[in-house]
């Protein structure tokens, strides 16, 4: 993966999303592509965290952005949230790169666990007073991964992310997300609530 990072940029009418199409997790948003892109090169150091915690080798240039695809914006975008698969994510990965994208998506589980355990409950207000505390975050994450589940074929009534990860091991091609998007949205997800709940300690 050395050289330039790979990105997929989603643009919607309010919002844009800048996602590295080969590291799960390291997405960020802007109110446009330009911002966007500015955010997640500036995430990089806190992304090699996961990186480390996976032991996936993660470039000294990763920061150096390059847009291979753009994608139509949604409601989903608007909200905050990359919400569009890429069309290259619909590829088939091979073994060895679904064994490396899973490692980082369960560092991303890893490192909200580890701010999870350091944070107190009642973390420091948004600048309008607002934002859910530790335990009601966590729980938020868990319950999303309910629904994720069900995008991606599995049917479950309790968190179980062993279940995720069977079905990314071995996606159902009549799935709605291609295991590829999965990947990037689950670990979003994770990755997004621990840098809140980390940069929200008071």
């Amino acid at each position: 993966m050395a050289g330039k990072t790979r990105v997929y940029v989603e643009v919607g009418a309010k919002k844009a999303f800048a996602s590295a199409a080969d590291w799960p997790g390291w997405s960020r948003g802007g109110k446009d592509e330009r911002s966007a892109l500015a955010t997640l090169a500036d995430y990089a150091p806190r992304y090699a965290r996961v990186a480390r915690l996976a032991r996936v080798d993660f470039p000294a240039s990763a920061a150096n952005l390059d847009v291979v695809e753009r994608l139509k914006g949604s409601a989903s975008t608007d909200f905050g949230v990359p919400g569009a698969p890429a069309a290259t994510e619909s590829k088939p990965m091979t073994d060895a790169e679904t064994k490396r994208r899973i490692s980082l998506v369960e560092a991303c589980w890893k490192y909200l666990d580890q701010v999870r355990a350091k944070a107190p409950e009642e973390l420091r207000k948004g600048p309008r007073g607002g934002g859910r505390d530790r335990e009601k975050m966590y729980a938020h994450v868990l319950e999303a991964e309910l629904g994720y589940a069900r995008q991606i074929g599995v049917r479950i009534k309790e968190p179980d992310r062993g279940a995720l990860l069977a079905a990314l091991r071995h996606p159902d091609p009549d799935a709605r997300w291609p295991a590829a998007y999965a990947m990037r949205r689950i670990a979003w997800h994770a990755l997004d609530h621990a840098w809140e709940m980390e940069d929200r300690i008071p």
